[in-house]
């Protein structure tokens, strides 16, 4: 959650942060403009440095050279869009389509495709400059210099579209997204119950939404100044994450305010067809139990790939479990008043996204009985104080789970142990024996 000093301008430069953000041509578009440039700035050298013998090249190596590699990035560029494609049928088939909007910020898949475009621009631009008797000599020279560095990054490119497609590859780096969501700070404080009690009566006026989307991000300094200069305390009835509809209420203010005043607080909340991990860390939670029960799935039947998954589920519920910053909804004017309230999820509902799912679809295998029972033992003894009831109740109801899956007795002992491996391995003190 960020802020700027116009909620006009906030709203235009968030929505042109996630467009590039999100795109896949702009980058590759100003690599391309910026070899074309390059090749004019070329033709300022030429004249004006002296290389040595062995890098003077004729007319007819000169086209060669430069038509061999303007054709070389139009194949490579068109290998990385293939690579896309399969990209989209792995996240759609194996992955969680929800992974798709991630896949789109790569910055060294948008980088790659810069750098091809650009030596694609410089290489052809540099062709018209082949005369006979006019050769651009140190242009020659950096387009060969260029597509060896080209090829440079397709191995990178390529051995990153190998290892970090993976399922658990994929499990890691959500869970790290959102444990560094969970960590910064937004400017939203923990306030009690008695700092909000003029807020329980009706709102003096509400801010319909314009239009129908999720909500992606909140201007929470914006609507602190704006609220305190107004004498207003704005409440949003939503979680980052929402999906709103058009007409809805997106915003209650208590306190005097005008159409306009109501314009310009909607400005400041911004919405999109979908949901976005920058303010979000249960999206990242979302994509990884999405992984797992696809997992799950009886067409996949996986449920080695499910553990794996668990242990980032762990880390990250354990990450937001044991810290308050993720269940601060409040924001302070400088004097100390609450001017902004903002639904946030509770410690239960992370642990529902986290746990109930894989609980219901992986209650009949004993791998993922026994892994998530170690998981909801280690968050119960990670967490604070005040939400390990939460965490035995996940116990308990993965308990008579168990029961109800396995009649017998030493199947069902076998899953009621715990084993961060899923099978494999038990705690200190539990032994096979102990099962009969």
């Amino acid at each position: 959650m960020t802020g700027q000093r116009s909620p006009m301008s906030w709203a235009a430069g968030f929505r042109v942060r996630q467009f590039v953000r999100q795109s896949l041509w702009v980058v590759p578009l100003i690599g391309g403009v910026i070899g074309a440039l390059l090749a004019d700035i070329d033709q300022w050298f030429e004249g004006r440095i002296t290389l040595p013998p062995e890098w003077s090249y004729s007319e007819g190596t000169a086209n060669s050279v430069l038509s061999a590699a303007a054709a070389a990035m139009v194949g490579l560029i068109g290998f990385v869009v293939t690579i896309g494609v399969l990209v989209v049928q792995m996240a759609t088939g194996t992955l969680s389509p929800r992974f798709m909007r991630l896949w789109y910020r790569d910055r060294l898949q948008k980088f790659v495709l810069a750098a091809f475009t650009a030596t694609f621009t410089f290489s052809f631009a540099l062709l018209r400059h082949v005369e006979s008797g006019s050769v651009p000599d140190l242009g020659v020279s950096l387009v060969g210099l260029a597509v060896a560095s080209d090829l440079i990054l397709l191995l990178l490119y390529f051995d990153r579209f190998v290892h970090a497609l993976r399922p658990v590859a994929v499990a890691a780096a959500m869970a790290a997204a959102g444990l560094a969501i969970e960590a910064e700070e937004d400017g939203l404080v923990s306030v009690g119950a008695k700092d909000q009690e003029h807020l329980r009566g009706p709102p003096d006026a509400r801010v319909p939404a314009r239009r129908s989307g999720a909500i992606q991000d909140i201007d929470v300094a914006g609507l602190v100044r704006f609220a305190a200069a107004r004498g207003q305390v704005c409440v949003v009835p939503h979680t980052i994450g929402d999906f709103v509809t058009a007409g809805s209420v997106l915003i209650e203010v208590h306190g005097p305010a005008d159409e306009h005043d109501l314009r310009r607080l909607g400005a400041m909340v911004a919405l999109g067809r979908e949901r976005t991990i920058d303010q979000d860390p249960a999206f990242a939670l979302r994509i990884l139990v999405d992984i797992a029960i696809r997992a799950l799935s009886p067409a996949v039947n996986d449920p080695t790939t499910a553990t794996q998954v668990l242990n980032y589920i762990d880390a990250l519920l354990l990450g937001i479990g044991s810290s308050d910053r993720a269940f601060r909804g409040a924001a302070l004017d400088a004097g100390g008043q609450v001017r902004l309230v903002v639904r946030t999820r509770g410690w239960a509902e992370y642990l529902d996204i986290g746990v109930t799912e894989i609980r219901l679809y992986g209650a009949g295998s004993p791998q993922i009985c026994r892994r998530l029972r170690a998981m909801l033992e280690d968050l119960r003894a990670g967490v604070l104080p005040a939400r390990r009831a939460a965490v035995q109740h996940q116990l308990d109801a993965l308990d008579r789970a168990t029961d109800a899956a396995f009649a017998d007795p030493f199947e069902r002992a076998l899953a009621r142990m715990s084993d961060r491996q899923g099978l494999g391995t038990t705690r200190p003190g539990e032994t096979s024996d102990a099962r009969r």
